[in-house]
């Protein structure tokens, strides 16, 4: 019998997150029940979200408690079905949390189209959640015209990238906040967006005024705090603002205090926060516009890979951190 290994949280997250947070477990791998599917994972993603799920506080879904398998999202294989909609071999995705193994409802998983060419691991960033997330936020709150300024923070990142040639796709002069040259340079030379501005340089008022020298009309923010603040002060009137994550305040001992509220008010900004789970019934949609834009090569993407689910932890560390590239992955097999 296979053995599962799991990543449990130990203990809810004071500050940053540290190995002490997690505690590894050892058992054999579960065996399905009627209706389930055991799957063998392959691939783990790690993503900005989590860190909310392993405090206390309220949020749009259950936490994980003390003692749980942390969750998270994962490509796997189908090793043992007693559900009538999935065989053995087949490819899937669903959150099936940091493990190597797990029985689920074979509701929970959607299955990977076999006569399709993308690495399985896109269907766990460009061509998954983080795909689906800048898709709908940016058309359905962000409302793209083609002449618009979009900025986008986090710009090198699973979300940010996306959102960022998108806006290209439907026209806009296109520009990210990332942190330290080498990240900005991707995000202008590989991901083409017009401009990239460094907010690790301490000039990020100044640079961000000479990037958007028409203003602001929508700001697809993923990590609040001071970055959010600086947009306030250059959004025009009836801009939008995709509120996607705020990584920026997961570890701060106390809330950043927005100063420039104020031009939301001003300038009749909408400003509204997005989950993905909200168009779940259009997921479909994105699915198909994603990898359309990824077989024409307007859709890139860039991974960072951890070998061995040991290691998942300190993906998580290092993605709160800024320390990843692109998307966090974990390669488990």
């Amino acid at each position: 019998m296979a053995t599962n290994k799991a990543w449990t949280l130990a203990a809810y997250l004071s500050g940053l997150p540290s190995l002490d947070n997690f505690r590894l477990v050892e058992a054999p791998a579960p065996a399905p029940g009627d209706g389930e599917v055991l799957v063998k994972n392959l691939w783990l993603s790690l993503d900005p979200y989590m860190l909310g799920r392993m405090t206390q506080q309220k949020s749009y879904t259950k936490g994980v408690e003390v003692g749980e398998v942390m969750t998270g999202e994962t490509v796997g294989e189908v090793v043992e079905s007693k559900h009538p909609g999935f065989a053995p071999g087949e490819k899937v995705v669903g959150i099936t949390g940091w493990q190597l193994y797990a029985a689920v409802r074979g509701e929970v998983l959607g299955k990977i189209d076999p006569s399709a060419r993308f690495p399985l691991s896109y269907y766990l960033g460009c061509l998954g959640m983080p795909g689906r997330t800048a898709y709908f936020g940016l058309n359905e709150v962000g409302k793209p015209k083609a002449g618009e300024t979009l900025a986008v923070s986090a710009a090198s990142g699973a979300v940010g990238s996306v959102v960022g040639q998108l806006g290209k796709a439907a026209g806009c002069r296109v520009v990210g906040i990332a942190g330290g040259k080498t990240k900005c340079d991707y995000v202008t030379g590989e991901l083409g967006f017009d401009a990239c501005v460094d907010y690790k340089a301490g000039n990020l008022h100044r640079d961000l005024k000479e990037a958007c020298p028409k203003g602001i009309d929508i700001y697809f923010d993923n990590v609040g705090g001071e970055t959010l603040d600086t947009v306030l002060r250059m959004v025009n009137t009836f801009a939008r603002i995709v509120v996607c994550g705020r990584i920026s305040g997961y570890h701060a001992a106390e809330p950043y205090g927005i100063k420039n509220l104020g031009a939301v008010l001003v300038n009749r900004v909408r400003m509204q926060g997005i989950i993905v789970f909200d168009w779940a019934d259009r997921y479909a949609e994105a699915n198909k516009a994603l990898a359309g834009y990824v077989a024409q090569g307007k859709l890139k993407t860039r991974e960072s890979v951890l070998e061995g689910i040991e290691n998942a932890p300190k993906g998580l560390i290092a993605l709160v951190k800024g320390q990843n590239f692109g998307k966090q992955l974990v390669k488990l097999a």
